[in-house]
């Protein structure tokens, strides 16, 4: 039975850049009540990828009080993001300078559009993907849920692209799965969703779409009890990815019995 059971879970790992991960979540390091908080809460998430913004941290790991102080680059794939970068210059430099301090070639693109909604400005990450993709950076850009920016996205050098579920620190979970469906069925490079996802309920409906995994912060470190969420979301993201394998039963608008209808009882 054990066998059995063994052969129909999902063992496949998710490959980005040429880079193979077994974690399909990846989390952020933002709004925790402390660092230690930060760490166990990444540790029950299962995440291999962790994301930093560089903007936000101090680079040397020699501070204690620093977040980098607590990230060990054995245990963890340090992923440094551009948050809160307006510009495409403004992206390509804090990159850069992300490249310069030790981090790798890797980065989590954002050029952030308008301050209220924090939608992305999708001609600045066109030009800072053409950028850095050509000084070898492996780009993972956050955008919106439109499929021709995913695909200018791809067609820019991306080795993956994120489109929201909702807004950054929403929580308002996935507002159009046939947009994000879409952007997974049409793109060559893998899918990672990014911002929105609120509970463990949000996490598995996304994957459920067919996506390749989600990236997530506020979900879990705004939770009551950050542990416990990113436990659940640890769950939800392998519960969800099962179900799309699997593929749901078909949506009827009549109920159909579960039990067979021969050999009832006369009279």
């Amino acid at each position: 039975m054990g066998i059995a059971i063994e052969s129909t879970l999902d063992t496949a790992p998710l490959i980005i850049g040429g880079r193979e991960f077994r974690s399909r979540l990846m989390v952020g390091t933002g709004k925790y009540a402390s660092n230690a908080d930060m760490i166990r809460a990444i540790e029950a998430s299962g995440a291999e990828v962790v994301t930093v913004a560089v903007r936000r941290v101090d680079l040397s790991r020699a501070n204690e009080e620093g977040i980098l102080h607590h990230l060990d680059p054995g245990q963890f794939f340090l992923l440094a993001n551009t948050a809160g970068c307006y510009s495409a210059d403004e992206a390509i430099r804090y990159a850069r300078l992300a490249r310069a301090a030790g981090f790798n070639e890797w980065v989590k693109l954002e050029v952030i559009g308008d301050q209220e909604t924090l939608l992305p400005d999708t001609t600045g990450l066109l030009e800072a993907t053409r950028t850095l993709a050509a000084e070898g950076f492996k780009v993972m850009a956050y955008t919106n849920d439109d499929l021709i920016s995913a695909l200018r996205l791809e067609e820019a050098g991306a080795v993956a692209v994120m489109p929201l579920a909702s807004p950054i620190g929403s929580g308002l979970g996935m507002l159009n799965p046939y947009a994000i469906r879409t952007i997974k069925q049409r793109l060559g490079v893998p899918v990672i969703v990014d911002a929105g996802v609120g509970t463990a309920s949000d996490a598995c409906i996304v994957m459920e779409q067919g996506v390749d995994g989600i990236l997530m912060n506020t979900g879990i470190a705004a939770a009551s009890d950050p542990l416990r969420m990113a436990t659940a979301m640890r769950h939800a993201v392998e519960a969800g990815r099962l179900a799309y394998l699997a593929g749901r039963m078909p949506r009827r608008e009549v109920a159909v019995p579960s039990s067979p209808l021969t050999g009832m009882l006369d009279g």
